[in-house]
């Protein structure tokens, strides 16, 4: 899982939106379009966010159509304190930078 989280926040752009998503829904569930809303980004960028953290199992869904919520994965809930750690040394690098 690890692994995955590296790759996905960190090896890739829009890690750090995806992070964002992550850590809204570790506080409640969402919606795209309330996710939207909440992070002040495009609806589309969301879904495509939303699309590769449920491909690699991250987020799961609830529910049909427009107002699906998403919510984090057992996985990543077992692993959050590795996502957090990964975060923390994300933003300080970016900040030095």
């Amino acid at each position: 899982m690890k692994r995955i989280l590296w790759w996905l926040i960190a090896g890739t752009r829009g890690g750090m939106n995806r992070a964002r998503i992550m850590i809204a829904l570790h506080d409640r569930p969402y919606n795209a379009n309330q996710l939207a809303d909440l992070l002040d980004l495009d609806y589309k960028t969301i879904r495509h966010h939303l699309d590769l953290l449920i491909g690699h199992h991250l987020v799961v869904t609830q529910g049909d159509g427009y107002g699906r919520m998403h919510f984090l994965s057992r996985e990543l809930e077992a692993s959050y304190d590795d996502f957090l750690e990964i975060w923390a040394r994300i933003r300080k690098t970016s900040k030095s930078n």
